[in-house]
């Protein structure tokens, strides 16, 4: 269990995205910030707590293994990676700030982490990833996370 990942999103993600200008444009893609906090809340932590379920998977069975072991790899997601679950262009905000976005992501994060205090056996499953436990569920976030982080030009520290 990487515990460097899981302290990363419970205590330095947010002050991460507290102190990114909401006017940062992406490096590529076609969310804004806010649009990437709100999915980074609303699809990925809640998916990965259980609150958002999606019993279908997009990956083919003979695919899982192979994208569990790039799931678990340092190796980050590729610029520009498609989501076939997101629509062409970004959502619509759901919030009226950012500010409001980022307290909605670290209530979500609370949950994800309280939820599998809970049932430490859990499993959830992703569309991408199938069936996912605690650790793979933090290795993900933590991936998807740095591959936000970076669309706007955040290289975190520490990793």
């Amino acid at each position: 269990m990487s515990f460097e990942k899981e302290n990363f999103l419970r205590t330095r993600l947010v002050q991460y995205l507290q102190q990114l200008d909401p006017a940062t444009p992406p490096r590529w893609g076609k969310m804004n910030v806010q649009q990437m906090i709100e999915h980074f809340s609303g699809d990925a932590i809640r998916n990965a707590s259980g609150k958002l379920k999606i019993e279908n998977l997009v990956t083919p069975p003979e695919k899982l293994v192979a994208m569990k072991e790039f799931l678990m790899s340092d190796k980050p997601f590729k610029e520009n990676t498609k989501n076939p679950l997101m629509a062409e262009e970004p959502a619509p905000l759901r919030f009226n700030t950012v500010q409001a976005a980022i307290s909605v992501l670290q209530q979500e994060l609370i949950y994800f982490f309280e939820t599998f205090t809970r049932d430490p056996q859990l499993i959830t499953r992703n569309p991408f990833f199938g069936d996912l436990n605690f650790e793979q569920n933090v290795q993900l976030l933590h991936k998807h996370a740095i591959h936000h982080l970076r669309q706007f030009g955040v290289e975190p520290n520490n990793l």
